[in-house]
């Protein structure tokens, strides 16, 4: 069917398509390696609830290394899931644009090759994504032909998945993805059409399809020994990592690649590996001594973790250097973790005073988990167990739970599988992390091996997540009890005030605003801005603005509050700098004087509507010069004029034009100037409040002259 719901020739009926399925879906990925030139793909479809990616079918050599990316949230940073949530085609070119915008990817995969994913959309629905990979050599941008042809394959996926979901036979996820190739050829006589001597044939899961008598010579062992294993499996001296690395960056490459090993006890070999879509075909020739007798063979190891397992590992701790805060690590074992090994949820619970506490959970259903938080660390149950014993518990069914706590409560989660992971780091227990399965789940050796590894690497997260959540407390409450709570209602003023703090470092800094009443019909409106956004900042802070105060109480007069405030900044000996902005209002006469210490200059809204920014004298920024002096300049407050005092946060962005961004704020000004203060106030701060990255505080105060 075309995109306005026309046949189109060579289009199967939407009952044979709903009826054959993934067989129709397998036909078409068949196609991909003669059309399109990608070596090797597959076929994602979205989970039921939209949160997940399942891989139903490959095509090519990549099956074996899928195992990572079998279920991938769609939150993870990976081209697949991009092409889904952006509705465009990805194409990322080669190792070096890989690492640069998908560097997880990169880490796990460091092999050159193209990636292409594009998404299986229709007008109204979004099914998942079909990727594809090139061979390194292939130019590092799609050809316009290569995109249409991509475009169209994943427009005849998605119709296909379309068309079996309205004929009532929709294609789910599959536990296993299934294969797209024709294994209708004899082994061996693909072998023979490669390479007619000293070789092997490795089919699409990595295992030995095909051995020559003088490749089995060579290696060392019979035929029927290597047959159906995996070479690293079959020979202790293929087990280095190094020599599967070859291997894997030949097939998703899609290049030749070679290297040598020594057979013990001093046999040089050298391997010719030679992909194509349909497996490898492994040339096996004896090297020359001579040129590696001082080549200091691999030590011989009992076991290797394979370098598809050490992608978890990897990825984990990529993800884990962007969490912050406790729920941030909680959301990345949720997102990104879980779904790699099929788990249905997650919670963490953290040893504290004597009790297991609940530091969050993502995928059980509301308040199920909550009756483990408060579990008296002395209670019989898999939970505490992992929490003071750094062994971890596996259980594979209900049954087995069942047989060791016949009457735990989490045997009534819905679940059927459960791992324990205990947090340990710096050889402390911190608490346990549970992941669970809605169906029966095998840990073979090596899951086991890789989720003990993720128990260490989520703890010492966590670790750093807790610190770093006790400090932002205390950085929160200082900020709390050093701005005002409340500003005073004044007579003939309308006054707002906004205050965020940057999203870097510890969320707190040095910006503050007040407003203080010096007399009966007067009141100073001040604002500042302490050099930094960290503890030391907001400290100093405090000190300023208490300064400023009782400079106020004192002598009212702008000039005088800023000298002597710059002359205590000198004698408290600290290289912070400040700007400060001073206006004292004359609530009667309905005028101002303004005093500012290298502080951005304030907007003045009139009620004629026109906006603009007040030049001032102004003065060197405070703890520069102890006798620097500030001269006021004289402002009029006719009913309906706004003021607009700020931090240079709104306006000092990096990479923004200082001068277009000050334009900016006075075209906003002019713009919303009417509206009412906490509106106006919405309008200037505008995209900058909303930005996840603000190197700065925001300080914001408007003072508008109405009738009293």
């Amino acid at each position: 069917m075309s995109r306005d719901g026309a046949p189109q020739p060579g289009y199967e009926a939407a009952e044979a398509v709903a009826g054959r399925g993934l067989e129709v879906a397998a036909q078409i990925l068949r196609s991909v390696p003669d059309t399109l030139g990608a070596h090797s793909g597959g076929l994602y479809l979205l989970s039921e609830d939209q949160q997940v990616l399942e891989l139903v079918m490959t095509f090519g050599a990549v099956r074996q290394f899928t195992r990572p990316w079998q279920h991938i949230g769609m939150s993870a940073p990976i081209p697949v899931v991009e092409a889904v949530r952006s509705g465009q085609a990805v194409w990322v070119g080669g190792a070096e644009e890989m690492a640069r915008r998908y560097p997880r990817v990169a880490v796990a995969m460091p092999y050159a090759f193209g990636l292409a994913a594009a998404p299986l959309v229709t007008r109204r629905t979004t099914y998942g994504a079909v990727f594809g990979i090139w061979p390194a050599a292939h130019p590092a941008e799609l050809s316009p032909r290569e995109r249409d042809l991509l475009d169209a394959l994943a427009l005849r996926l998605a119709e296909l998945l379309a068309e079996a979901a309205r004929a009532g036979r929709p294609i789910r996820p599959s536990p296993r993805a299934a294969t797209a190739e024709n294994r209708s050829a004899d082994a061996l006589t693909m072998v023979a059409a490669r390479l007619p001597e000293g070789i092997c044939g490795i089919d699409l899961d990595g295992r030995l399809a095909a051995v020559t008598p003088a490749a089995a010579e060579l290696l060392g062992a019979p035929v029927e020994r290597l047959l159906g294993v995996r070479p690293w499996t079959a020979l202790p001296w293929l087990r280095d990592p190094v020599y599967e690395y070859h291997y894997r960056a030949a097939v998703i490459g899609g290049a030749t690649t070679s290297f040598v090993a020594m057979r013990p006890p001093d046999r040089w070999l050298s391997f010719q590996l030679y992909p194509d879509a349909t497996g490898v075909t492994a040339r096996i020739a004896a090297a020359d001594a001579s040129l590696y007798e001082h080549t200091e063979a691999p030590a011989e190891q009992a076991v290797h973790t394979r370098p598809g397992a050490l992608y978890h590992l990897l990825h984990l701790a990529s993800a884990l250097t962007e969490a912050i805060s406790v729920q941030d690590v909680v959301s990345m074992v949720a997102e990104q973790i879980l779904p790699a090994f099929g788990g249905r949820a997650v919670a963490v619970l953290m040893a504290e005073g004597g009790r297991l506490r609940l530091a969050g959970h993502r995928g059980y259903p509301a308040g199920l988990v909550d009756q483990f938080d408060g579990t008296r660390l002395t209670e019989p149950t898999p939970g505490v167990q992992a929490s003071t014993n750094s062994v971890p518990a596996f259980f594979e069914t209900r049954a087995e739970l069942e047989r060791l706590y016949p009457d735990r409560h989490e045997t009534q989660d819905g679940m059927s599988a459960w791992a324990y992971l205990p947090l340990v780091t710096s050889r402390r227990l911190l608490g346990t992390c549970v992941m669970a399965f809605d169906e029966p789940h095998r840990f073979d050796v090596e899951e086991r091996a890789v989720l003990t590894a993720l128990g260490g690497l989520i703890a010492q997260a966590l670790d750093r997540a807790r610190l770093y959540d006790t400090k932002l407390v205390l950085a929160h409450g200082l900020q709390e009890s050093l701005l005002p709570r409340a500003l005073p209602v004044v007579r003939n003023l309308e006054i707002s005030a906004r205050y965020l703090p940057a999203t870097e470092g510890m969320d707190v800094g040095g910006d503050f605003y007040d407003l203080i009443r010096v007399g009966p019909d007067a009141v100073a409106v001040v604002i500042g801005d302490v050099q930094g956004h960290n503890v030391h900042a907001a400290a100093l802070m405090g000190q300023v603005r208490t300064a400023v105060r009782a400079f106020a109480a004192a002598d009212a007069d702008p000039s005088t509050v800023l000298a002597r405030t710059n002359r205590l900044l000198a004698d408290l000996d600290t290289a912070l700098l400040a700007s400060c902005a001073y206006l004292c209002v004359d609530l009667e006469h309905r005028e101002a004087w303004l005093a500012n210490a290298g502080h951005p200059v304030p907007l003045r809204y009139g009620p004629d509507g026109r906006a603009e920014a007040l030049e001032s004298p102004g003065g060197m920024v405070l703890n520069v010069d102890p006798d620097a002096e500030y001269p006021p300049i004289r402002i009029d407050l006719p009913i309906g004029t706004t003021l607009v005092l700020y931090t240079d946060g709104l306006v000092d962005r990096p990479g923004t034009d200082l001068d277009q961004a000050m334009a900016g704020l006075v075209d906003t000004l002019a713009r919303h100037g009417r509206e009412p203060l906490d509106r106006l106030a919405d309008a200037l701060i505008g995209q900058t409040g909303q930005s996840e990255h603000r190197t700065d505080d925001i300080a914001l105060l408007l003072v508008r002259s109405v009738p009293g």
